[in-house]
Formats: C-alpha cells, sequence, structure tokens
C-alpha cells in the first residue's frame, strides 16, 4: 500500500470517520463532511489503489479497510464511528466486521445491497473502462437528472449544485480505470458473511428507491435484515446522491442515530 495518503479532517468534537464512494476521491463527499463536521471532528481520506494491497487480504475490500485503521492511528483515535457512502459502505461494513473494538457504530449510506452487482452492460464497461468510461460519463446527467430534480427543485439551488460538482470534477479529477476496478470489486466481496459478523449499532441510511438510478432497488434495505439490531431511515426526496444534494438532512439523521447509540452504550455500561 502507498505510505503517501493524505488524511483530512474538519469541524470538532467526537471523532468520525468518513469512506468516500467509488470515485475514490473525498473531495466529492465534501458536501456531506461539511454538513458533518458541525457535529464531529470530521476523519477522510481518498481511497488508494487496490493493487497496493496485501496479498494475505482475506476480502477484495480489506486494503480498504486497512485505511480506516490508518485514518484512526494517524487521528491518534483508538475508535469512532465510521460512515462510508455507497462503495464506501461496503468498506466500512467490512472495517466494523473485523475491527469492532474500533468501531463505535456503523453507518452506510446508499450501499449496493448484499446481493447487487454490475448490470451486464456496466461490467463491459468496467472490463475497458478506456474504451467505454466517456461513453459511462457521458450517460450519467441522464440517469441522475430525476434524482437531482427533485431533491433540488428551486433551479438556483441546482445550478449552484451543479456547479459545484463541475468545480470538484476539475479539481480532483477521478481514475475510471480505479472506479471500475472498485465497481467490480463488489461481485466479489462476501457482504452476507460480513454482515452476521458485525456487533456494533448499525444505521442503514437510503433514499428512494424509485429515484436511485446508480444502484436501483439494490437490496440497501437487506442490510438492515441481515445486521442484527441495524436501525433504517430514508431521506425523502432524493435516491443515490442525498449525501450530496441534501447534505444537512443525511448529516441530521446520522447524528441522532449515533446520539441515540453513544446514550445506549453508556446506560449498558452504568
Amino acid at each position: 500500500m502507498r505510505n503517501t495518503i493524505e488524511f483530512v479532517e474538519r469541524g470538532s468534537g467526537p471523532p468520525l470517520v468518513l469512506v468516500p464512494g467509488v470515485q475514490g476521491r473525498w473531495e466529492y463527499s465534501r458536501a456531506l463532511v461539511d454538513a458533518l463536521a458541525t457535529h464531529y471532528r470530521v476523519i477522510t481520506f481518498s481511497l488508494c489503489d487496490e493493487r497496493h494491497g496485501r496479498d494475505d487480504a482475506e476480502s477484495p475490500v480489506d486494503v480498504f479497510a486497512h485505511q480506516v485503521e490508518r485514518a484512526l492511528d494517524n487521528a491518534h483515535v483508538q475508535g469512532a464511528p465510521v460512515v462510508g457512502v455507497s462503495f464506501g459502505g461496503l468498506v466500512a461494513l467490512r472495517f466494523a466486521a473485523t475491527r469492532p473494538e474500533r468501531t463505535r457504530a456503523l453507518v452506510m449510506i446508499s450501499a449496493p445491497g448484499p446481493q447487487w452487482h454490475l448490470r451486464p452492460r456496466h461490467d463491459m464497461y468496467a472490463r475497458l473502462p478506456w474504451l467505454f468510461g466517456p461513453l459511462f460519463l457521458a450517460e450519467t446527467p441522464f440517469r441522475l437528472r430525476k434524482e437531482i430534480a427533485a431533491a433540488l427543485p428551486d433551479r438556483r439551488a441546482r445550478r449552484h449544485y451543479l456547479l459545484e460538482q463541475a468545480r470538484t470534477i476539475l479539481r480532483a479529477p477521478v481514475s475510471l480505470a480505479r472506479m471500475a476496478a472498485r465497481a467490480r470489486l463488489i461481485g466479489r466481496y462476501d457482504r452476507l458473511a460480513d454482515c452476521q459478523r458485525v456487533r456494533v449499532p448499525t444505521l442503514i441510511l437510503q433514499g428512494d428507491d424509485a429515484l436511485d438510478h446508480v444502484t436501483g432497488s439494490g437490496g440497501t434495505l437487506d442490510y438492515a435484515r441481515l445486521i442484527a439490531g441495524a436501525r433504517h431511515a430514508r431521506m425523502e426526496r432524493t435516491g443515490h446522491l442525498g449525501s450530496v444534494t441534501r447534505p444537512d438532512d443525511c448529516a441530521e439523521l446520522v447524528h441522532r442515530f449515533i446520539a441515540d447509540a453513544t446514550k445506549d452504550q453508556q446506560h449498558s455500561a452504568a
């Protein structure tokens, strides 16, 4: 694994680790980072190149789960809630399953479900990202148009969001090859097995399935059934992008859950 990982911190208060989505760059979750930073000391990072994983890794996502541990070590924090967005939710799941002593709570936001896999067309894109990547990017605005309009009905707010996304793309360009490799890892990760191992307070947070044109009806809700004691909440008027189109609402749901989980843990210890 590379030793040049940049760890980013925002805000003050109790520590919280945020794992970004399949783009890999933390900047694409900046809106949620800033919203959570009103309550927490948010620790985040960009995902490394999975080719730098250890040969003895048990799971294809272990290389990213190890980054969570390194983030905690770098911040001199023994344990914290771990929040993952989309693909990052699977990384958070793996960390909670394998490092329960360092996971105070688990939050999975719009994570691909336990049986989700790439559609045949998108799997073809992922196999040849250098060829089909531009086509995938060209399709994206059409897939997401309905969700963005529902989440941001005000035209000025919608223009502001799209402008910020364009700025992020320019400031933090993504690697289509790495995005494709991460997407293909999902099908190889045994999420069902790790769900059975999780014993920390868990929140499954998602938008409206009808507006989620990334994972669609990908079974995100199934995690609430498979993880013991997990809670479930929905973000209204949004789909897969709720963490960035409505970051304040998303952060408030996360904050309420962690506050409740912390109280429950304190009562249990008393």
